[in-house]
């Protein structure tokens, strides 16, 4: 059974296919999928969904920097509102992406900081979402690691180094489709990581491993993902479903 850490398929993308798409994902051994919120607006469409699949869906709760701007602090009371009310597997997405824009910079380091503390006093992992701002999420991750912390750099493509000081704070790295990609350099970096310091994620409907690069992307093409990473460590595709299923569940407790 392999587990998808990071997927959007609550999204429009998916509004006429989403029974095929779970099907396509059941049958290629994807049985659990967990999805990160964005803001206020996809919040009903993340929840029908777990509802609606509560036995496959497991939903988090977080406000995406790049959907922090001027009315940032009334997405965070939304965000605190649904954690009270709902049954949520941790905090994300969050984090800072300077990829497009500097201008919300300071907001995005205080909604990320405030999420931070929600995960610690709800005791819940978080799925930090980093652009171009590797260190700016290091240093307050460092700052606010108390022992409690935990959970997963999504996307992660850093160098050897970036993925110590990510394992070093006892947090796992989030593996997607990028590292089938022929101008990758994570197949050399995980080649000296530790396969019990990462789990799988889709990030559906974005970046599609090969061979489907270039259509939308879906949970099921996870087995992508899986069979590379069997290969960079040389481990039978059953061993690696293993670990990081293992990996994924004593993270998100499912």
């Amino acid at each position: 059974m392999l587990i998808d850490t990071h997927s959007h398929i609550y999204s429009e993308d998916f509004h006429d296919d989403i029974d095929e798409v779970l099907q396509n994902a059941y049958n290629n051994d994807v049985k659990k999928i967990i999805l990160p919120n964005i803001d206020s607006g996809s919040i009903k469409r993340l929840i029908d969904l777990s509802n609606n699949y509560p036995h496959v869906c497991y939903p988090l709760m977080g406000l995406h920097p790049t959907s922090v701007s001027v009315d940032f602090r009334e997405e965070l009371s939304v965000v605190e509102y649904w954690l009270d009310k709902y049954k949520f597997y941790g905090i994300g997405e969050i984090g800072i992406d300077l990829y497009w824009d500097r201008t919300w910079f300071e907001q995005q380091k205080e909604a990320f900081i405030y999420q931070v503390n929600l995960a610690k006093s709800r005791k819940i992992p978080i799925v930090i979402h980093v652009r171009e701002s590797f260190n700016e999420v290091y240093e307050i991750i460092k700052a606010e690691q108390d022992g409690s912390l935990r959970g997963i750099f999504h996307c992660f493509t850093g160098d050897e180094t970036e993925a110590q000081k990510i394992i070093d704070l006892g947090f796992l790295l989030g593996i997607g489709g990028v590292v089938t990609y022929k101008n990758s350099n994570l197949q050399s970096v995980l080649e000296k990581t530790d396969i019990k310091n990462i789990v799988l994620e889709s990030d559906a409907p974005y970046l599609t491993p090969e061979p489907k690069r270039g259509r939308r992307n879906e949970s099921s093409y996870l087995v992508y993902t899986a069979q590379k990473i069997a290969e960079i460590y040389q481990l039978p595709i059953k061993e690696v479903a293993e670990i990081t299923t293992t990996n994924a569940r004593g993270l998100f407790g499912i």
